[in-house]
């Protein structure tokens, strides 16, 4: 568990809640001026924990405290309206009959502030996040990137003691997506409540949270900062968003972890028992036939499809006769080329010890 869920938290959340026949259980805590960002497969409960902190549905045990104050604990609720809380979704949701000062105004008016301030905030905020020049245009004169922003603005405008964020970036192009990310980003870094991020994006939450938090069937099954998460995937869904291959298997020594595909070695670690086994895609060399002199870990393996990304590929492959394991490598497009790599074709692949590391499942 990680240091974040220590007493005096900001937001201290237990939040179990029921959807249909799917019931949340799960921790949701942060410090003030912290990111958490919630992660998991579709139908893990991400967004049901959102809207049971925003008081969209009701916590039927648990609790969730903000600041200091209690906003639900099983059996009493504080409606949505009451709770201090700014939420932003992947559609924009702007009023379109207003312009976008009076969108980012609306916040602050509607918590009784007088149409003078509601509108410095406003545009105080539009400043922040880098869209002051477009306070006099419409929603529909608004690029997405530029909307998503004054949603953010909106938001942002009545100073909640609770952000929460629902994919905001996920309606983006790439180009855009980006550009608001780093906004995002910075804005939050002066941002004196917490943040609770839903998101699919890898690098979403690898770029803006302080802490990750892993959800499957509602519950967690993994939390920590983004260092830790990626030194120590603890289930395949972790390992795919931070990019590295895993395998779960028993440790027989101080360097060799039996699989269900074979035995791998690694790095020497000193633990025995249940273990995982992790290693980068980039650590994965690939070659068109058995290498002289090779690494420990040799394995012959299918090319069950290639990804290009710039001047990059990464290989999705299968040991042969395996067809129940995936592994990935990653290579230049220049190997892809000369290796001739495409489904089904037979290739060599070696992982040295040194690239691997092992520790307790």
């Amino acid at each position: 568990m990680s240091d974040v869920l220590s007493e005096g938290a900001y937001l201290d959340g237990h939040v179990v809640a029921d959807r249909g026949a799917f019931t949340l259980d799960a921790e949701v805590c942060a410090r003030a001026g912290q990111v958490v960002a919630l992660l998991g497969p579709n139908g893990s409960g991400k967004t049901t924990a959102l809207h049971a902190l925003a008081g969209l549905i009701p916590v039927r045990d648990g609790h969730v405290r903000v600041a200091g104050q209690q906003w639900a604990d099983g059996r009493r609720q504080r409606e949505a309206s009451e709770r201090h809380t700014g939420l932003v979704v992947a559609d924009h949701l702007l009023f379109p009959h207003l312009t976008v000062l009076a969108n980012v105004a609306f916040g602050p008016r509607s918590r009784g502030q007088s149409r003078a301030s509601a509108t410095a905030r406003a545009r105080a905020e539009l400043a922040a996040l880098g869209i002051a020049d477009f306070a006099d245009r419409r929603p529909r004169e608004l690029s997405n990137g530029q909307a998503q922003r004054v949603a953010l603005a909106r938001a942002l405008a009545t100073d909640p003691a609770l952000l929460l964020l629902d994919e905001p970036l996920a309606a983006l192009d790439p180009d855009t997506r980006s550009l608001v990310r780093a906004t995002l980003h910075h804005r939050l870094a002066s941002f004196a409540g917490a943040t609770v991020l839903v998101t699919h994006d890898p690098l979403d939450a690898l770029t803006l949270a302080d802490e990750l938090v892993f959800l499957d069937a509602g519950r967690v099954v993994q939390q920590g900062t983004p260092a830790e998460v990626i030194a120590r995937p603890r289930t395949p869904y972790v390992a795919q968003v931070v990019g590295l291959n895993l395998y779960a298997g028993h440790a027989l020594d101080g360097t060799t972890v039996q699989t269900s595909w074979g035995r791998v070695v690694a790095a020497p670690h000193e633990h025995r028992g249940e273990s995982w086994v992790a290693f980068a895609p980039s650590a994965v060399a690939l070659y068109p036939a058995r290498p002289e002199g090779s690494p420990r870990n040799t394995w012959e393996l299918l090319v069950v499809g290639v990804e290009v990304a710039g001047q990059r590929a990464r290989v999705h492959l299968q040991p042969l006769g395996m067809p129940g394991v995936s592994l990935a490598s990653e290579v230049t497009v220049a190997s892809v080329v000369a290796l001739g790599l495409a489904p089904g074709v037979r290739v060599w692949g070696t992982v040295k010890a040194a690239e691997v590391t092992a520790y307790p499942a």
